[in-house]
């Protein structure tokens, strides 16, 4: 993972050269996929890059190779300083939630306080799972002649929890007790705004529900984002005398984004007891979780019948 900053004015070049240097990337053996990520509204022009290779030796042939050396030197009047670098070994990359946000933290650990900075970093992370928004996270060894520095990476579920996190009390405190373990740290944010409408992931390994609760789930937010629509958006589309297939790409494009950015999540949330595996662990929550989407089946049906006056 790099992390640069793009001088102002140098954008569109830059863009330009990280293009090319993904397509190196894709030559050489063991790639697996290249993710850039802008910088947020209101950040500094700091772009973030990840590269993802199969094995430790097929990422460091990449590194230490001469196209890419030369990328670099070409690159140099795009960036305001040299970029930060950091190889994570291990892990698994997980889909995140809509406008989740990932940070990325590395600390230089001081020689003989390795143990007890593990310590101190499980005790970070008891305090990062009771904070509003926290979605996961991953600690990264360092690799030896790579990576010397030790790596947390944790998600949030949006970029205002997270700051949250980053800025309470309770982090400035943890901050001053582990001070004492490690030299410096540096802390820098990956957002992505694209994600499934399912992804459960509280530092035990991101798990998705089975695909019949997905397929009901989707149902329960589905049907009266589409009632909704139909018995306002298009009935104005029809007196604006708009071509059906037109009206029905519109249609669509409201639904999705309405369950992406507003609905899913709030289902995700209240049938988080009965979508999340870890938490659905007995017949009765199974058959409570089922029978709570039916009945609210039961209750939109009703509903619409009501308000178009065809309940018989």
């Amino acid at each position: 993972m790099t992390s640069q900053k793009v001088r102002e004015g140098r954008t569109d070049e830059y863009q330009r050269w990280q293009d090319k240097a993904n397509r190196a990337a894709r030559e050489f053996e063991g790639f697996v996929a290249a993710e850039v990520y802008p910088p947020g509204a209101g950040e500094e022009n700091e772009w973030v890059t990840v590269f993802r290779f199969s094995d430790m030796d097929h990422l460091t042939a990449w590194l230490d190779s001469r196209r890419r050396q030369d990328l670099l030197q070409e690159a140099t009047g795009f960036f305001e300083g040299p970029p930060t670098q950091e190889v994570l070994q291990g892990g698994t990359p997980s889909e995140q939630a809509p406008e989740a946000v990932t940070a990325v933290i590395s600390h230089e650990v001081r020689p003989g306080h390795e143990q007890a900075f593990l310590d101190w970093q499980q005790k970070a992370l008891e305090a990062q799972e009771k904070a509003p928004g926290f979605m996961g996270s991953e600690l990264f060894r360092p690799v030896r002649g790579v990576q010397e520095h030790w790596v947390v990476v944790f998600r949030f579920d949006s970029r205002e929890h997270l700051d949250d996190w980053l800025e309470s009390d309770a982090r400035k405190t943890l901050l001053e007790e582990g001070e004492k373990h490690f030299t410096s740290f540096d802390v820098r944010k990956v957002g992505s705004s694209f994600s499934g409408w399912f992804q459960f992931d509280h530092g035990k390994g991101g798990s998705a529900p089975p695909n019949w609760k997905q397929a009901m789930s989707v149902v329960l937010a589905l049907y009266p984002t589409v009632m909704v629509l139909n018995l306002t958006v298009g009935i104005a589309l029809e007196k604006l005398t708009i071509r059906g297939y037109i009206g029905l790409f519109l249609s669509n494009v409201l639904s999705v984004s309405a369950l992406t950015w507003l609905l899913m999540p709030l289902v995700n949330k209240a049938l988080a007891f009965w979508l999340v595996p870890e938490r659905c662990t007995s017949r009765r929550i199974q058959v409570l979780g089922t029978g709570v989407v039916v009945l609210g089946y039961l209750v939109s049906i009703g509903v619409f019948g009501l308000i178009t006056g065809q309940i018989w």
